[in-house]
């Protein structure tokens, strides 16, 4: 991509009322705008990486087993009312009646869908287990929606529902999910603990949280740094020990980037979701539901991947691996900086290419640092007379000359 062409114009100064560094930096580098409280646009940018972090928590849970599919938005009121949450669940739902006057929610979430699909196929034990997931818009109708992405009104999540004929199978598949990911948050940048959580509205018999330490979190985790038990405050209250080891228990900031839940009988005894076993008996079916919002996890990333020039992106969900800049608009100097351009996009490696013109050298630093690609690359009058290539890595100070005929061996290192 040309950043010529790239639609994208970044900020100097915004709103003093931005206070979370995800918001100030994913504004001021033009990934997402405001439309109205609590719901944003994703513009081209953060479109792009927006993407790739579809695509890591996809790979992740197609690796379980799970199978996609796409559910409604739009939700029939007789569903919520089977288990009791039509006027119940917290935050309330979105409703309003259509020119039938019938009425209809927008989905926040998406058990009693599942269940109805569920119920009308599953018959036999030899049915079970299985695993469906979708990666779709959901409707909160929060009190308060702060800090940007961090908490929104509408926004997408990957909600993984798993279905079983026994509590082991249930709880295997459970410590699989954990296990997917701690690989999520660590191909995203992230280090994430898990802690113990409460069931809220979802319900079930037990639920663990995922968190990232941050300071901007609205979370409080107990955390055990002798045997790494951990549990929100909600679940632990004021403990000042450890419940596994005695150890003493260390509170810290959290932000929540994903829930989990064992969810039981709960919903399949609500919604008549039953299986016939081996002797010919009906039993009901095991449940467990796996969330992770995704505007909250890109907002989260930056939180923790950031420096007071702008946001470090990690490799794996970058909008571009490479920036590439000159800095004079001389002859020479373009015609090396399109040959490498169009080789780099021959080898498939996603390159921003900033040939503006108009833009001073500090102008298009500036850029680079508050967008945050992973590797910067500079080719000027100066870097041709030795053959090479000014390169920079985003999370690092020192820069270093690479000869341009050693260049893909470097690329490829990386």
């Amino acid at each position: 991509m040309r950043q010529s062409s790239l639609f994208a114009k970044t900020k100097k100064r915004i709103s003093k009322d931005i206070l979370a560094s995800s918001h100030k930096y994913l504004v001021r580098g033009d990934f997402i705008e405001q439309s109205i409280s609590g719901v944003y646009r994703f513009l081209p940018l953060g479109f792009l990486v927006f993407k790739n972090i579809e695509q890591v928590i996809r790979e992740e849970i197609l690796s379980l087993g799970a199978q996609e599919v796409v559910l409604p938005t739009l939700q029939n009121k007789k569903l919520w009312l089977e288990t009791n949450r039509w006027d119940n669940i917290d935050p309330p739902l979105f409703k309003f009646k259509d020119r039938h006057k019938k009425e209809l929610a927008l989905g926040p979430t998406h058990e009693e869908e599942m269940v109805d699909i569920v119920r009308k196929r599953v018959k036999s034990y030899q049915d079970l287990p299985f695993y469906l997931f979708q990666i779709q818009n959901k409707f909160r109708n929060e009190m308060r929606a702060t800090g940007g992405l961090l908490r929104t009104r509408e926004f997408v999540m990957k909600d993984l529902y798993s279905f079983h004929p026994d509590k082991k199978d249930l709880v295997n598949f459970y410590n699989k999910v954990k296990k997917a990911y701690f690989r999520i948050y660590q191909r995203c940048g992230l280090k994430a603990v898990c802690v113990e959580a409460s069931t809220g509205t979802i319900g079930g018999k037990l639920s663990h949280e995922f968190a990232a330490l941050s300071e901007r979190g609205e979370d409080k985790v107990l955390i055990c740094q002798k045997c790494g038990y951990g549990a929100n405050v909600e679940i632990g209250g004021k403990a000042k020990k450890c419940f596994q080891c005695q150890a003493f228990l260390e509170k810290k900031t959290a932000i929540e980037v994903g829930h989990i839940f064992y969810l039981g009988t709960e919903y399949s005894q609500a919604m008549g979701a039953k299986y016939q076993q081996k002797d010919g008996k009906e039993k009901l079916i095991l449940m467990g539901c796996y969330g992770i919002g995704l505007p909250r996890l890109m907002a989260t990333i930056v939180e923790v991947n950031n420096d007071e020039n702008g946001i470090i992106w990690p490799k794996e969900i970058a909008p571009f691996q490479i920036h590439l800049i000159t800095i004079e608009n001389v002859p020479r100097v373009k015609r090396a900086a399109e040959k490498l351009y169009k080789d780099l996009q021959k080898k498939k490696v996603k390159v921003l290419y900033d040939d503006r013109e108009d833009r001073s050298v500090g102008e298009k630093f500036v850029d680079s640092d508050l967008i945050g690609i992973p590797i910067r690359l500079v080719i000027s009058e100066k870097t041709l007379k030795k053959d090479s290539i000014e390169v920079k890595k985003r999370k690092e100070k020192k820069i270093k000359l690479i000869k341009i005929n050693q260049f893909s061996r470097f690329l490829k290192s990386q």
